[in-house]
């Protein structure tokens, strides 16, 4: 079947071996925590994806890397989730490392190299919460760097090597700012915490991770310009670019999945397929247009505000292609295996992910009359 086979053919050329080792373990098992698929993932170099061929990862293009995003999604909801938040972190480190001080192309090297997993502290999951206001507060002291705070729920938890988090640091000025702090998994006054009591996206390991008088080196901090009015800096627009790119594709591949098993479901599907792939696909298309505008366009506010269109078109795309392909699969499926609610469960996360159309409608609005996009 050609549906999905772009994508897997994708994932096979920079991630060999992932999607047969996925496809050989049962969906239930791979949504467990702890997953198989995430240790699948690191042997197959997962975490070098997007890793520039200098730092020796696989160098993926934004084009490839959403295609592979959402082949991933549709073998494993949890891993797509929690992979996006990895590569989300290593294409910040990617930007930083053209500006920085040279660590950070260290850091890539050793993603790579030791196929690394960086989980992702960066806010989330608070009703209300502006995610460019955290809850992870930095503090210099005597030449060291002290974090104090939580994120809950932090992807990878189990998992990470590292941890990249959004601290707010109070400058010589007395302005709190946004920045970035990468913190090794087994610094001391770091815990995980349960957090995640849903068995949906289990597998994707989102407890709370708590930092309690960290000390960090300084240089493993990097400062934005992003203050109380939440505009972001050019930093913080390529991570949101990435980030709504690789979540948007993710959860794609997860409607896919179940898509994918109403044209191969057994008797086979001889009707018309368009209720089932032409939302999902449009959807698709708009994030590779997005993709392919990163090789050549200006990362600013006007191409972010193409990429939330994209994520919140499939969202609609997903909300409308669920109940769809549930009611073709009939009530003989719904009561041989849970995967079809399943798969329509872990699709609807693409929802609670930030920013919400919701808190974004004003700062779009604003935006469509020639305002500074705003994040909400």
């Amino acid at each position: 079947m050609n549906f999905l086979q772009t994508e897997r053919a994708v994932l096979d050329r920079l991630l060999p071996g992932l999607d047969s080792a996925l496809a050989a373990h049962p969906l239930t098992d791979l949504e467990r925590a702890p997953s198989p698929a995430i240790q699948a993932f690191r042997e197959a170099g997962g975490p070098g994806l997007l890793v520039p061929a200098e730092h020796s990862g696989a160098g993926a293009t934004a084009l490839q890397a959403v295609r592979a995003q959402r082949a991933v999604g549709a073998r494993c909801p949890s891993l797509a989730v929690a992979t996006t938040m990895h590569h989300f972190s290593v294409a910040g480190l990617v930007e930083t490392a053209r500006r920085g001080t040279g660590m950070e192309g260290l850091l890539l090297t050793a993603v790579a190299g030791e196929r690394l997993l960086v989980a992702s502290g960066f806010a989330e999951g608070n009703t209300g919460q502006n995610i460019l206001r955290p809850h992870i507060r930095a503090e210099q002291r005597d030449g060291r760097v002290v974090l104090n705070g939580c994120k809950k729920p932090c992807s990878l938890s189990r998992s990470m090597d590292l941890l990249t988090a959004s601290v707010t640091l109070t400058g010589e000025d007395g302005v709190a700012r946004l920045a970035v702090a990468v913190v090794p998994a087994k610094t001391p006054g770091l815990t995980v915490r349960p957090f995640w009591g849903s068995p949906v996206l289990a597998g994707a390991e989102s407890d709370e991770v708590v930092l309690t008088e960290v000390e960090l080196d300084p240089q493993m901090l990097v400062a934005t310009e992003v203050t109380a009015d939440a505009v972001p800096d050019s930093l913080n627009v390529a991570g949101f670019l990435w980030f709504e790119l690789l979540l948007t594709a993710g959860y794609l591949g997860v409607i896919s999945a179940l898509v994918e098993r109403v044209l191969t479901r057994p008797g086979g599907f001889g009707g018309d397929p368009t209720p089932f792939l032409v939302d999902v696909e449009a959807a698709m298309l708009a994030v590779e247009a997005v993709a392919m505008a990163m090789e050549s366009e200006a990362w600013d506010d006007t191409l972010l505000v193409r990429a939330l269109h994209a994520r919140y078109a499939a969202q609609d795309a997903i909300a409308r292609t669920a109940p769809r392909c549930l009611s073709a699969l009939g009530g003989t499926a719904f009561i041989g295996s849970p995967d079809g609610t399943y798969l329509a469960s872990a699709a609807s996360g693409l929802t609670f992910h930030p920013p919400s159309r919701t808190r974004m409608a004003q700062p779009l609005r604003e935006h469509l009359d020639g305002a500074r996009l705003r994040i909400g």
